[in-house]
């Protein structure tokens, strides 16, 4: 091949090249020239017309761009789906972080919960007799922490039959249960069920305030996870059992079952405890105290639940709702007692911040006595209507105090404080001052009208005996010698005598205080009485013997308040009222009595005061 046709070929496949690039120069001929192109199968086609061509589109392979769409459509399916599923997890696991953290708050925020068990609640103030038992609680009672394994089965399972029956099959919220309940309230068409588990109850009881919120409900969903994580279900119910309310001031179990069955929880029986559960929906409409009919009639639904979930059989369930329900009772008015002391309590120690146990004078078995005393003075009357008692010990400490016939419809104590005209009573005051200023049981003195300013008192039965003796003008309440004697003594030194020995109110500056014209309190004047009972030393009434951790009794009174012979004295006169007087009604047989009545012109309003040796008592009607 020549040179020439060498240099043909590279020209010739040079222009094929630049052919198949489609560049403007394949329209050029070879001498430089611009014109029509011959044609050939590697030429554009014409448009028509022979009109310029244009760009030719390239042509399309259709089977391989479709694939390529479908696998780019693909594609972005699954980058959608993974973008999803990130944005989920993503999602999920900043929700999870929140909630620990929102758990992390609401625990830190938490007091430990035996600690805060014990908060928001008054305290409580517990009296016990002179033997040490139980005599009244006041305030919030708590009774001793009780532990659900240490208890009878029946009482745990009563609780849980009737407010959460899957307590053991749920972690703190019910779900199934909060199903049964919003279908049993919508078929009854009123709220008849709840849905709070027992857990929740105890969240809500401890840590969380009344208040209605969705940020309250949540805080108590919360809280009722954190308990079930924190203790076993026996802690739970436990915890719950020692806390929750069950009216009449009692917090607990153990403390509703001393309040109203007078034993411990670990005493009670099965219908006890069926009722002690019934209590927990309303505590003040369904105390046995106050409505014992609600109150049986709940425990007998609490049975029937305890039968339906297993606890107990239903022959079993039916022969204990029939039994009777024994509640305890408080016949013997020991609330007057109760609140007297408490006022003594409240002088010495003001406001009471702290559980307070008490041991107090209070004799349980004289307390009942009293309590019939009265009961029998005031059966089948209608005036009068009240009657009061009160019995110590000749230092002073009260054992026993009925200040009305009914507590529950009166609490006003007439014996500590009502003020009463004494009458003859008071005459101790007058024969001790003129004792004191010299005479003698055997010395006369002048029974015969006497007229002070108009007033001219006269003696019972309307007579006078002329001379007679102190001891006989004393033995019969001779009203004329005893204004004699109170004007011989002094007016002053009859009212400093009563001073002396506890009387506080208020006195008549003229010769009728002789006759009792003053009114003074029951308690003050048998107090007066006990200074002869004890050898002259005067008293002071008390209730208490100590406070625990804070008072310890020590001295019972004001020291000798009447000398020795005085004393001496004074009881021969006393001796002679009782043995031929009138105080015979006060003989005692194989026992010396020595007292005074305050006479009045009818049953209606009368009064005595007196003593034995161990015990000095006054009483009235009226």
């Amino acid at each position: 091949m020549t040179p020439m046709a060498r240099q043909g070929d590279r020209t010739g496949r040079k222009g094929t090249g630049q052919r198949r690039r489609g560049g403007p120069s394949l329209r050029k001929g070879s001498g430089g020239k611009s014109g029509p192109a011959p044609e050939s199968p590697h030429s554009p086609a014409r448009t028509l017309g022979n009109k310029r061509p244009g760009k030719v589109a390239p042509k399309r392979k259709s089977s391989s761009r479709t694939g390529r769409r479908t696998r780019r459509t693909g594609g972005a399916r699954r980058s959608l789906l993974r973008r999803l599923v990130s944005g989920t997890a993503v999602a999920f696991v900043w929700g999870l972080v929140a909630l620990v953290a929102a758990l992390r708050y609401f625990c830190y925020t938490l007091a430990d919960v035996e600690q805060a068990a014990e908060s928001g609640r008054r305290p409580g103030i517990f009296l016990n007799d002179v033997d040490g038992n139980p005599v009244l609680a006041k305030g919030d009672l708590y009774g001793d922490p009780v532990n659900a394994a240490d208890l009878p089965d029946y009482v745990p399972r009563a609780v849980i039959a009737i407010e959460d029956r899957r307590f053991y099959d749920h972690s703190g919220i019910d779900l199934i249960g909060l199903a049964r309940a919003l279908w049993v309230n919508i078929v009854e068409g009123r709220v008849r069920q709840g849905g709070s588990t027992i857990t929740q109850q105890l969240a809500k009881n401890i840590f969380l305030t009344p208040e209605r919120s969705i940020e309250r409900k949540i805080r108590e969903a919360l809280l009722a996870f954190w308990l079930e994580w924190r203790y076993d279900k026996d802690h739970i119910i436990s915890l719950y059992l020692n806390r929750v309310y069950f009216g009449s001031g009692a917090y607990g179990i153990d403390a509703a079952a001393r309040r109203f069955f007078s034993k411990a929880a670990a005493e009670v029986d099965l219908w006890e405890a069926a009722v002690l559960a019934g209590l927990l929906k309303a505590p003040s409409r369904l105390s046995p105290a106050a409505n014992p009919g609600g109150a049986a009639e709940r425990g007998r639904l609490v049975l029937k639940a305890m039968a339906d979930t297993g606890f107990i059989s239903p022959e079993q369930a039916a022969r204990t709702a029939a039994s009777t329900l024994r509640t305890a009772t408080e016949p013997d008015g020991r609330g007057y007692f109760a609140d007297w002391v408490l006022a003594q309590v409240n002088r010495r120690l003001g406001l009471v911040d702290r559980d307070l146990r008490i041991g107090t004078t209070f004799d349980p078995g004289l307390q009942r006595l009293a309590a019939e005393t009265v009961a029998a003075a005031l059966a089948g009357r209608t005036n009068p209507s009240q009657a009061a008692l009160v019995a110590m010990s000749p230092d002073g400490a009260v054992r026993a105090m009925v200040g009305g016939r009914d507590y529950g419809a009166s609490q006003f104590n007439r014996a500590t404080q009502a003020l009463r005209q004494p009458g003859s009573a008071f005459k101790l005051f007058v024969y001790m001052a003129a004792l004191e200023r010299g005479l003698h049981p055997d010395d006369i003195v002048t029974d015969a009208r006497v007229n002070v300013g108009g007033w001219a008192p006269g003696n019972f039965d309307g007579r006078f005996r002329g001379s007679v003796t102190m001891r006989e003008a004393f033995a019969h309440s001779l009203n004329a010698a005893a204004v004699r004697l109170a004007d011989r003594a002094g007016r002053a030194r009859v009212a400093e005598a009563a001073r002396r020995l506890g009387v506080t109110s208020d006195l008549a500056p003229d010769l009728t205080i002789a006759l009792g014209s003053s009114a003074v309190r029951l308690i003050e004047l048998t107090g007066a009485y006990a200074a002869f009972a004890n050898g002259g030393a005067g008293v002071i009434p008390y209730g208490v013997e100590r406070i625990e951790g804070v008072f310890e009794r020590s001295g019972t009174g004001a020291g000798e308040a009447v000398a020795p012979g005085v004393v001496a004295s004074m009881n021969d006169l006393l001796s002679a009222a009782v043995a031929r007087g009138t105080g015979r009604a006060a003989q005692l047989a194989g026992r010396p009595a020595r007292g005074e009545p305050g006479p009045r012109p009818s049953f209606r309003d009368a009064l005595w005061v007196g003593f034995t040796g161990k015990r000095v008592a006054g009483g009235g009607v009226g």
